[in-house]
């Protein structure tokens, strides 16, 4: 009796085991399902919201990582991937659930790297930004002859040159002279987009992203931004040239730990194409307007790249293991990038968060800005950096920082309210005293105080 016990709790686990690699595709109603499975699995540490719907109506659902789900903690960066904007090119998100219950499963069985990133690093995982152009893509399957059939969403609009075109600005500004960060929105943008893409500008706008990946298929490569070149089309044809962001070597370095981290990206001879090291500037490639990539660096301070995952746009079901395991790692990785270069708070001298802050490396024309906790993140590589921190009223702060290859090295900012400029004193008639002169009286800045709490919903 106890040798049949035996064999039958043996049976019972290498189902078990079975159940949690089980690799196939999830429609709408799976992909639901499976994130409700993980955040039953790992109540404590996750958190599923939408961000909004698309065009017929299905939530754009995010799957949140937190020791501390909901709540921005101070000095804890914000990072996100995001799958599926071209609803045929379906990877992405098959990895992005495996990822989701990978994570779940390593830190209930007490992984401590991944105890460690959870800890550390808020994560908000959208495996699907365009649900209504998969399900038209998974109709057709792995053998369609369709290629481009549900890259597009409900509408027909291709998701991925649908944001604000900020390059225009930003070229205009570094040609006349202005920022190439922080980029204003148009007034009527909202009437310009998607709701596809209304709804993830208004979520990269809630929260403070400093890292993002973006996953796609098609190719096999890293690409980084900038993906709109500076020349311009010739007689009909697209010409493409190299064109880097003032962080074109840290973005370099985040390409190349997602490519050698992978279990082929790295190698360069993908899918009839080569790339050194499995990475390519994005205009380089060929030039694309309009992007989510550009986007980020443009209007935000989340830096993001864009993963090319597979030469088959919709890998077929016995494949996705193979792809998860060339993955995994390199998910991982690029996760933990989000440690590095220099974070810390800018408060007043009466120790109130200052929120909006900009933050300034010399030499390098890209700044970012404090959150609304007061917290800032700055992505460097190592070396020594001038840093200053200013913010209107108050006296900037510059400090010398040297930055390891390791973890974010800490720098506080205390910035003192700016001595008001003394008022030019005029003569007035003043019969009642004696011909006395009086100065204009200066109205001090209004102080702004916002209470510094360690945690507050968001």
């Amino acid at each position: 009796m106890s040798g049949l016990l035996s064999v039958f709790l043996h049976l019972l686990l290498l189902f078990k085991l079975a159940a949690l690699v089980t690799f196939r595709h999830h429609h709408y109603d799976d992909l639901m399902r499976m994130l409700y499975k993980v955040h039953n699995e790992c109540p404590y540490i996750t958190r599923i919201y939408s961000i909004g719907r698309s065009v017929k109506g299905r939530h754009l659902y995010v799957l949140e990582f937190s020791d501390y789900p909901g709540i921005h903690e101070p000095l804890e960066p914000e990072v996100k991937y995001v799958g599926n904007m071209h609803g045929n090119e379906v990877l992405g998100r098959e990895l992005l659930l495996q990822l989701s219950e990978f994570l779940c499963e390593e830190f209930r069985n007490g992984n401590q790297r991944i105890t460690r990133l959870i800890e550390g690093t808020r994560i908000h995982i959208l495996p699907s930004m365009n649900p209504d152009g998969y399900e038209v893509a998974a109709v057709q399957g792995p053998d369609s002859s369709g290629y481009l059939l549900g890259r597009n969403n409900a509408n027909g609009v291709d998701l991925n040159r649908n944001f604000p075109d900020l390059n225009t600005y930003f070229y205009y500004n570094e040609k006349n002279g202005g920022p190439n960060h922080h980029l204003p929105l148009p007034d009527n943008w909202k009437s310009q987009v998607e709701p596809e893409t209304r709804a993830v500008i208004q979520w990269i706008r809630s929260f403070n992203f400093v890292l993002s990946a973006n996953l796609h298929g098609g190719a096999v490569v890293a690409n980084y931004p900038y993906d709109k070149s500076l020349e311009h089309r010739v007689r009909g044809f697209r010409r493409t040239a190299n064109t880097p962001t003032p962080d074109d070597k840290l973005f370099q370095k985040l390409a190349k730990v997602y490519s050698y981290a992978h279990g082929w990206m790295y190698q360069g001879w993908n899918c009839g194409d080569y790339f050194p090291d499995g990475i390519t500037n994005g205009a380089s490639w060929y030039s694309l307007s309009k992007g989510m990539q550009d986007f980020n660096y443009l209007h935000t301070n989340c830096f993001e790249i864009t993963l090319e995952l597979s030469c088959n746009k919709f890998p077929r079901q016995e494949e996705l293991q193979r792809e998860w395991l060339g993955n995994r790692e390199a998910l991982i990785q690029f996760l933990e990038q989000v440690h590095q270069g220099i974070k810390g708070m800018v408060l007043d001298e009466n120790y109130n968060n200052l929120a909006g802050a900009v933050i300034s490396i010399s030499g390098i024309n890209h700044d970012v800005t404090s959150g609304d906790h007061g917290d800032y993140f700055r992505l460097l590589l190592p070396g020594t950096y001038t840093v200053t921190a200013s913010a209107p009223g108050f006296d900037p702060e510059t400090v010398s920082v040297t930055v390891g290859p390791a973890e974010p090295k800490l720098v506080d900012f205390h910035l003192k309210r700016s001595v008001p400029q003394a008022t030019p004193t005029r003569r007035v008639p003043n019969k009642g005293h004696g011909g006395r002169v009086f100065p204009k009286k200066v109205q001090p800045p209004a102080t702004r105080k916002t209470k510094v709490e360690k945690k507050q919903p968001q």
